[in-house]
């Protein structure tokens, strides 16, 4: 579906960003990755289903970095088709008790990266009237929870931000659209698991138990799988008319 389009995928070379861009590499998409890490796996996992991969290791938080990351995918495939904004960070802390440098540091890869990627994609995405941007949010775009007043804020920005893309090119092929997923297993949140294990002496499975049963009505994780599959539906002629959506696949957490 997707043969001779290119997708960027920021945040991408593990957990959920290597999950979309995996989905999108099923589809046809060649891959420009971008994250911190091993690079030259992740890359042959994505060239591994038939499609060219190419990798930058650009700093979201830097603009410039990010504008080179752009004009990089740009001269090695002509433009970038499908931007997905996956990168970001997290930092848990109540108010008064957080540090300024780390709501900064939040702020500018969960929320301005994504900005300055878009802004940067649009003129190409317009000129061949197709473009498919895809903001990787949160439920924590949609609702709160203590003690994540950055990762909060800079999630229900990035809903926002989302709706005035969609809205700007709402009369052209160009779509924008968010999801918001709940708790996903990636290796970040396997650590909390195994963090409340120990703290508490339960075995990973209790563990487990205990962090979806405070927010996640399903008692189950979702997967990077269907998370890409989820974004391949966004690129398909059947949602050329889906714009400015904040889909979430959380278990049901907001439902609550």
């Amino acid at each position: 579906m997707l043969k001779g389009k290119t997708a960027l995928v920021t945040g991408s070379t593990s957990g959920i960003g290597l999950g979309l861009a995996k989905a999108l590499a099923r589809q046809g998409a060649n891959v420009v990755l971008n994250g911190f890490g091993d690079a030259k796996g992740p890359q042959d996992e994505v060239r591994a289903l038939g499609v060219q991969a190419a990798y930058h290791g650009a700093d979201m938080s830097k603009p410039a970095e990010i504008e080179a990351m752009m004009g990089f995918a740009a001269e090695r495939f002509g433009r970038v088709d499908i931007l997905v904004n996956n990168a970001g960070i997290q930092h848990v802390a109540r108010v008064e008790e957080f540090q300024p440098e780390k709501w900064d540091a939040v702020l500018a890869i969960n929320l301005s990266s994504a900005f300055h990627a878009t802004r940067l994609a649009l003129p190409a995405m317009r000129a061949a009237n197709w473009g498919r941007i895809i903001n990787v949010a949160s439920v924590h775009g949609l609702v709160a929870s203590a003690e994540k007043s950055a990762y909060v804020a800079a999630k229900h920005g990035l809903v926002g931000l989302t709706k005035v893309v969609a809205l700007e090119n709402a009369t052209t092929g160009v779509t924008c659209n968010a999801i918001c997923p709940g708790w996903v297993l990636t290796p970040l949140v396997q650590k909390q698991v195994d963090a409340k294990a120990a703290a508490n002496g339960w075995s990973n499975e209790e563990a487990t138990r205990h962090l979806l049963g405070e927010k996640e009505p399903s008692m189950q994780f979702t997967t990077p799988e269907e998370l890409g599959e989820l974004a391949v539906f966004f690129c398909s002629p059947a949602a050329n008319n889906v714009r400015g959506v904040a889909w979430n696949m959380d278990g049901g957490w907001a439902a609550q």
